[in-house]
This record gives structure tokens, C-alpha cells and sequence, in this order.
């Protein structure tokens, strides 16, 4: 069958099932609105351009608050922030690689309990709009999209009506829905809103595409709840990106600071009549940052000012963001410009200058000036702040060296999982989603130096070269090549008496989540070179964190025979360095990848406060904490120069910080603990 025919007919099918699921469901919801559990008067709905919550008009004042950016331990304490702010209305993404790491293994435990997190901002009085993606952008990896998509062969696309992507849409949302139905608001949960993909009309017009989430999402939820878009406020982005004539709701989003009205007014168009009350569905509070760019600021009387327009004529609107949170791990995305290497990666912190800062605070300009406005148009009693959450400076801290990536690379990578290749291939395509992946070949060295191009990698490699037959010796740093600088590099003479061994260890800094290149796959993308010669022959190391505790916990010496009669397939240069660990911290401090180990205590459980972990003097790498990943780190180009730690990361007795550091540490190997976040380094800001 044509791809065409098949399409239409998942989608007659889909069609069918939604209509005979919502006449079962409109009588189950009837019966079930009358019964003990849940008031027949339980409704919410849009009539004569407004939104009726059980028979009364309601003006939605909410604000975005992502659970997958905020440790669980610390959900009950932002809403009551939120609470504070006068919101009545949370609005939260859902990110897909979150709760499907590996294709059908679900996750939704921890940070990734989304029923928790829903039915405590019903605890604490609030409505959920839900974004339920696919596609969410958030800066978040991807948009929201789990990297294995990018392994599909042939190559999906994305956001289309691709029968292969929908097909994995649909298993996605055939687990996802059945938690959500009931926590809708008609079966006596907060979820008043679901929202469908996410400012598609900036991307593409593949209405069949939206037709088939529409249809898939009110098989799952009804006919009763109501579905929206968000798109920009044009008519171009509206155009392309809303489906009135399925009775899915269309919001809009703007620019802070422009006349809302004329941008309502058109959102009418692309509303059925009656259908359209006036929706901000993204009030900018703040804006992202990159690394190497200033940290974003906005003014927090212009905001309020902007968002009083907006109220003051009953407009409803939800902040972006409330409080931003933090993209702990490997999770941040990214942006680029006109061509695919203009590239910028997000911050670890996506503080985002709201109004409840990255780490709780509500001490600023912002929060007060927003709060005021609120309870202005609100008429709902103002909500006590909750106290300040305490900071602690828990002092320097000591770091030892433990050894270089390439000496405990049999700790990293697990044997079984190295891959071996013709040309170099990229990282989705041997199972590593995040993080780095060594690349590994030879060649034989001339009398000169040499030179090696590598015309494509995404993000940032870091190239070195050993003799391959030499063990006393560590590989040698050559230099970098990056993604949106893919300069040639000059390789010196080793004097080899064998061949030349090449290390390539790429980094992804994190997948674009915006715009026409989110078909963003990983590592080495091109041929490898050197003097104008393809190099073959690769083996691919993917590196991995969870071995982290065994390294740090076991004696690496006594673990070395079993590590090398283990048969992994490295080089022989990498094998010898495996016999021959050095501890010693007068060892040189070279331009390689190496792993730091420090340990802090604190003496009583009443001791235990948020803190942030600050770089300054380092250069660039990842920081565990407790065997939690809290972020990148890179200092040397900033802004951002420490990570927020929160408490319950933490416990009583002893803490351990690991570290990768890709270049060079701090020169007095310390790590400061401080009680205020620093966004004051890299040379843009002196």
C-alpha cells in the first residue's frame, strides 16, 4: 500500500475509534460527574470568548514550572512560591525522552513522576494546562524528542505525518494518555487544557500530521477536554500552525512588551466564533542564555507593567517561566542560526531571570513587582511566601586527580559495547544519547608534521595522538576542532617506531531544539583525514558514568590484571597506559580528559543546606555530586560559573564530588562551595 493510502487509513481508523471511544466516554463522564467522587457541576469549558470553570467565567493568571527541571523533594516547595506569585494555573511540558530513555522503556519514577507532580498542584489548588509534546522545544534536548529516533533507519522525519514517526507518536501517548485521562479536570483531576505539539506553525504545515495527534489524543482524553495549540502571534505562524475546524483551541505567544490586543484580535481568526478568549500561552518573565553569551536580564517593572495590559482588560496569560529550574544532567538543548553551524548550547542553569529564581529565591524586583499585579486584577486573598530556603558555604574543598579518561577507559566503556567501523559513525548509531564518544584509528607517521580535518562534528572534539606500540608515554593533546569552527590542526612528529595512534573524543553538548536543524545527530559526521587521506578502520568507545562508583570505590590497582586479561579490542598504546596508573598529584597537569575525586561532610542532618559548586579557575567538563549529574561546567567562556546544588542531593556525613575535567583544573585542585550563584565568568564579562 502507497505510504499516502496507509496514512489515511490509520487515520479513518483513528477517526472511527475516537468517535465510538467518546460516545462510550461521554456517558461514562456523565455518570461519573453524578456520582459521590465528582460534582456534576464540574466543568471547564470556552464560551462567548471565555473560559467557564464550573459555571463561571475564569481568567487563567498561571505560569510555567517544568517538574523535570526541580528535584522532586522540592515540587511542593516552588508551587507554594507560585501560590505566592497569585498564579492559579500551572503549565507544564512533558518531555518524551524523559519517560522513554530506550525505545519501549519507560520511566516514571523520581523526577519523572508526572502523576505525583500533577496531583500535588491539585493539592495545592492549582489547574494543569499540560504540554504533551511530541514535540516540546523547552530547550530541552532534542524538543523533547528521545535521541534513539535519530537511530531509526531509514531516517524519520520529525514533526511530519512519516507513518514510521507517528507509529512511535502513538506508542508514546498510548502509555502517556491513560495516566493523564484521569487527572482531567471533568473526572476530578486539575488538567483543564492538554496542549498538541508546540508552535508548529514555526516549523512546518503538515496539517495531516496535527489531524492524527488530534485524533490520538481525544481517543485517550474525550471530546470533552479541551485541546490547544500555541503558536506565535502572525498570521503566518497561525496559519500554518492551528486546526479550528477540529475545535482544538489555538493560543497565542509574543514578544513581551507588545500590544497584546491587535494580537488577540487576530487570534479570533483562527478560532471557531466564540471560541477565542484571549490567551498569552508564553508570557516572557526572562529569556534563555548560551554559554559565552551575558546572562539574560529583563526589567521586572516593564514586565509587570506588560503583563497588566494583558489582565487589566481580562485577558488571561501564563508566565514563561515562573521558576526556570535547573537542566541537571545531559538534558539542555540548543539553538543555531541561519546555517547548521551557528551553534549555541544552553546553560546547565535555565534560571531563565524568572520571578522564582533557579534556586527558590523570591527577594527581587521581579517576583514583587508581578505579585502586585496579580492581586490587582486576581480579587483572590495574596498567599504567604514561603521562608527562604537556607544557603550554605560548606568551604574548599580538596580534589585528587584519579586518573585521565584514557587510563580508566575500561571502566568507562564497557568492552562488549565497543564498536568497530569502516568510517567513523555518529553516536545514536552505536547507542550512545548523551555525553562523549572516544573514536579510536591509525595511520602511519610521515617524517613531517602532519594535518587533520575533520569537515564535520557535532559538537566539540578534542584530538590526540600516541605511538601505538609506546606505553610510557599518555596520548598527546593536539588541539580542538568544534562544530562552529571546523579548523585543520597541525599534528607534531612523534618519532614513532610503529604506527601513529589517533584519539578523538567528541562531546554532545546538547541537541538542538528549535528551528529547521533539530534532525540533530551526533559525533563524527564526515570522513576523518590526515594530509588529504580518508582514515578507516574505527573503533568507537562510548563512555559511560555509571561505573563512576566502582572506580572511586575499589582499588584501581588491584583491579588492573583482571582488566587486562579481560579481552577488550583498544589499542595496545591504551592497554599498557592501563598497567601503569600514576596517583602521584605532582604528576604533570596535561591538556587531557582527567577525573577529580574530592569529599566534604557535614555533621548533622540540620546542616544540610542548598549550596552551589563554583569552577572558577577550571576550564570545562561535568560535575557529579553524590552520584548525581548536576551539569556541565565551563567557566572559561561563561557566563555561568557554578552549579546549583540543592539539599537533597546532599546528606549527613560525607558528600563526594567527582569531576571530569577535559582540560585543566583549578591550579590549587579545590573546589569552592558558596552560598550565591555566579554568572560573571568567560571574557565576555570583564
Amino acid at each position: 500500500m502507497a505510504p499516502e493510502r496507509s496514512f489515511e487509513a490509520l487515520l479513518f481508523l483513528l477517526t472511527l475509534v475516537a468517535l465510538i471511544s467518546y460516545s462510550a466516554s461521554f456517558s461514562f463522564h456523565r455518570g461519573h460527574g453524578s456520582s459521590d467522587q465528582v460534582s456534576s457541576d464540574r466543568r471547564f469549558w470556552i464560551a462567548d470568548d471565555k473560559f467557564w470553570k464550573d459555571g463561571h467565567p475564569f481568567q487563567i493568571i498561571g505560569g510555567d514550572m517544568h517538574y523535570f527541571r526541580i528535584v522532586p523533594e522540592y515540587w511542593r516547595d516552588r508551587l507554594l512560591r507560585a501560590k505566592a506569585l497569585g498564579l492559579n494555573t500551572i503549565q507544564t511540558y512533558v518531555p518524551w525522552n524523559l519517560h522513554e530513555p530506550q525505545p519501549q522503556s519507560w520511566d516514571f519514577e523520581g523526577i519523572a513522576d508526572i502523576e505525583s507532580y500533577l496531583k500535588l498542584a491539585q493539592e495545592l489548588g492549582f489547574l494543569v494546562m499540560l504540554r504533551a509534546g511530541p514535540y516540546i522545544c523547552a530547550e530541552w534536548d532534542l524538543g523533547g524528542f528521545p535521541a534513539w529516533l535519530l537511530a531509526v533507519q531509514p531516517a524519520l522525519r520529525l514533526r511530519s505525518s512519516d507513518s514510521t514517526f507517528l507509529s512511535l507518536v502513538e506508542r508514546w501517548w498510548d502509555v502517556l494518555l491513560p495516566k493523564v485521562a484521569p487527572l482531567l479536570y471533568e473526572n476530578g483531576g486539575p488538567v483543564i487544557m492538554v496542549q498538541v505539539e508546540n508552535e508548529f506553525g514555526s516549523y512546518g504545515d503538515d496539517k495531516n500530521y496535527l489531524h492524527f495527534l488530534v485524533q490520538l489524543a481525544r481517543r485517550h482524553l474525550g471530546n470533552n477536554t479541551i485541546l490547544y495549540t500555541t503558536d506565535g502571534g502572525s498570521q503566518d505562524t497561525l496559519e500554518k500552525g492551528t486546526i479550528p475546524e477540529e475545535g482544538v483551541f489555538s493560543a497565542v505567544d509574543f514578544s513581551t512588551g507588545d500590544d497584546p490586543w491587535p494580537i488577540f484580535e487576530l487570534q479570533k481568526s483562527y478560532n471557531l466564533p466564540g471560541k477565542s478568549p484571549p490567551l498569552s500561552a508564553e508570557f516572557y518573565t526572562g529569556w534563555l542564555t548560551h554559554w559565552g553569551e551575558q546572562i539574560a536580564h529583563t526589567d521586572g517593572n516593564h514586565t509587570a507593567e506588560a503583563l497588566r495590559k494583558i489582565l487589566s482588560r481580562n485577558g488571561s496569560a501564563v508566565l514563561y517561566m515562573a521558576h526556570g529550574g535547573t537542566n541537571f544532567g545531559f538534558f539542555n538543548g540548543a539553538n543555531t542560526g541561519q546555517f547548521e553551524s551557528d551553534y549555541k548550547a544552553d546553560l546547565t542553569s535555565y534560571d531563565y531571570d524568572a520571578p522564582i529564581k533557579e534556586f527558590g529565591d523570591v527577594d527581587n524586583t521581579k517576583f514583587k513587582a508581578l505579585r502586585r499585579v496579580i492581586h490587582e486584577h486576581s480579587g483572590v486573598s495574596l498567599h504567604p511566601i514561603p521562608s527562604k530556603i537556607k544557603r550554605a558555604r560548606y568551604g574548599p574543598v580538596k580534589v585528587n586527580r584519579i586518573a585521565s579518561l584514557f587510563e580508566v577507559l575500561n571502566f568507562l566503556c564497557d568492552p562488549i559495547k565497543v564498536v568497530e567501523t569502516e568510517q567513523p559513525i555518529a553516536m545514536e548509531l552505536v547507542g550512545q544519547m548523551f555525553g562523549f564518544l572516544l573514536y579510536a584509528s591509525e595511520y602511519p607517521e610521515k617524517k613531517d608534521k602532519s594535518i587533520i580535518s575533520i569537515p564535520k562534528v557535532h559538537d566539540r572534539a578534542q584530538v590526540f595522538v600516541s605511538c601505538s606500540l609506546d606505553g610510557n608515554r599518555s596520548p598527546r593533546y593536539v588541539g580542538i576542532i568544534e562544530r562552529w569552527s571546523t579548523k585543520s590542526l597541525e599534528i607534531p612528529n612523534l618519532a614513532c617506531s610503529s604506527n601513529v595512534s589517533l584519539f578523538i573524543l567528541v562531546e554532545n553538548l546538547g541537541r538542538v531544539n528549535y528551528g529547521p536543524y533539530t534532525y540533530d545527530r551526533k559525533g563524527i559526521l564526515s570522513s576523518v583525514t590526515v594530509d588529504n587521506i580518508i582514515l578507516y578502520h574505527w573503533k568507537l568507545y562510548p563512555i559511560s558514568f555509571h561505573g563512576l562508583g566502582d572506580l572511586l570505590k575499589f582499588s584501581l590497582i588491584r583491579q588492573l590484571p583482571n582488566a587486562r586479561a579481560n579481552k577488550m579490542s583498544i589499542p595496545i598504546g591504551l592497554q599498557n597506559q592501563l598497567g601503569r596508573f600514576r596517583y602521584s598529584l605532582k604528576e604533570s597537569i596535561s591538556d587531557q580528559p582527567v577525573i577529580y575525586e574530592g569529599h566534604f561532610h557535614i555533621d548533622s542532618a540540620n546542616d544540610i543546606k542548598d549550596t552551589f559548586m563554583s569552577f572558577r579557575g577550571w576550564t570545562k567538563g561535568v560535575a557529579f555530586v553524590n552520584n548525581f549529574n548536576i551539569g556541565r561546567f565551563w567557566p572559561l567562556i561563561g557566563p555561568q560559573c557554578t552549579l546549583y546544588v540543592p539539599a537533597p542531593i546532599l546528606r549527613h556525613g560525607e558528600n563526594v564530588i567527582v569531576i571530569l575535567e577535559l582540560h585543566s583544573p583549578n591550579p590549587e585542585l579545590t573546589i569552592s562551595l558558596v552560598e550565591d550563584p555566579d554568572f560573571t565568568c568567560g571574557k565576555k564579562q570583564h
